[in-house]
């Protein structure tokens, strides 16, 4: 069979010595592993991945969703962490938790390029949960992200995880200036703003620091028979659990949002959401404009990001900075 569109992933030769390492069953050479099918990923993905179908031993066929990576630090002015990073995700905080997210079973690093192999049960081809015919869809994901964060409350993870500090909050705000100064006329009160995040910055510094996603975007969270399943964790860190509700709310309609912020609270706080929490999300959406006009001067200028200073001139006029 024909591999011309792998393009930069491994060979058949180092694939099948990757899955040997990474798979708990295909520990040492010697174990039979046979690789019977490789196909592309039916969606874009920022990573080099693919589906591998492939039997270990006399073992039942595996599907394999395999992503790629790297080492190297921090991508995206420290947002990301590279494949290492999130297969500890994997296997220090979601796997002890057994919530409903893709099964880890293993990773390997080559000690000659430093690449690593993420390898994660397939879950087939499932929409994301804005695609999905359920009109609860979003709600449950709502539900999802708040008892996860509850969960780990209560059960701190031992894994190192990148933090968010005031310098990671502030440079966001500081890119977006720069970048957005061919439209100073435009946007006028946007340095002011900027100038004045340090507050909203020093807000979600405030205790508690949860174990967040850092990308709950809707299509990082697929639906499959009734139950989501949140996918790309390379973003995973310590910081107000509000910004993945925020993420997961970016533009829908008040009322969805509404909805959706009802269910976080009900999922996380058995006694009603604490006073400083509707601040806290303001905070998390103006860092959430930031987090994307600051992140590269194409984006910040293009016009179809006009409406994210549109909200943040609404949110920091609620926290009077414009």
């Amino acid at each position: 069979m024909s591999h011309s569109w792998l393009g930069s992933l491994p060979d058949l030769e180092s694939l099948t010595a990757h899955l040997r390492a990474a798979l708990p069953a295909g520990a040492g050479s010697e174990v039979p592993l046979s690789v019977l099918e490789r196909r592309p990923m039916p969606f874009a993905s920022s990573s080099p991945s693919e589906i591998v179908t492939c039997r270990v031993d006399d073992g039942p066929v595996l599907q394999l969703y395999c992503k790629y990576g790297a080492r190297h630090g921090r991508e995206d002015h420290r947002h990301r962490g590279d494949r290492r990073y999130e297969a500890a995700v994997y296997r220090e905080v979601l796997q002890p938790l057994g919530l409903s997210t893709p099964l880890f079973y293993g990773s390997s690093t080559s000690s000659e390029t430093g690449e690593t192999l993420l390898v994660l049960e397939y879950l087939g081809p499932c929409p994301r949960v804005n695609e999905a015919a359920d009109c609860d869809a979003l709600l449950r994901a709502a539900r999802w992200i708040g008892r996860f964060h509850s969960l780990n409350e209560a059960h701190p993870s031992a894994a190192a995880l990148f933090c968010y500090r005031a310098e990671y909050y502030l440079g966001w705000a500081r890119r977006t200036a720069e970048f957005a100064a061919p439209l100073q006329r435009r946007f006028p009160w946007l340095g002011e703003l900027c100038d004045g995040f340090e507050q909203v910055a020093a807000c979600l510094l405030a205790p508690p620091r949860d174990l967040i996603h850092g990308e709950y975007y809707p299509h990082n969270i697929l639906f499959r028979d009734g139950v989501v399943h949140p996918i790309d964790w390379e973003s995973a860190a310590l910081a107000p659990g509000e910004i993945d509700l925020a993420s997961l709310t970016d533009r829908w309609p008040a009322a969805i949002a509404a909805d959706c912020t009802r269910e976080y609270v009900c999922a996380r706080w058995a006694e009603g959401a604490p006073p400083a929490f509707a601040r806290r999300l303001d905070a998390a959406r103006m860092y959430l404009q930031l987090r994307w006009l600051g992140d590269r001067p194409e984006w910040t200028l293009h016009e179809r990001l006009r409406w994210r200073f549109r909200e943040l001139r609404r949110l920091g006029k609620r926290w009077g900075l414009v």
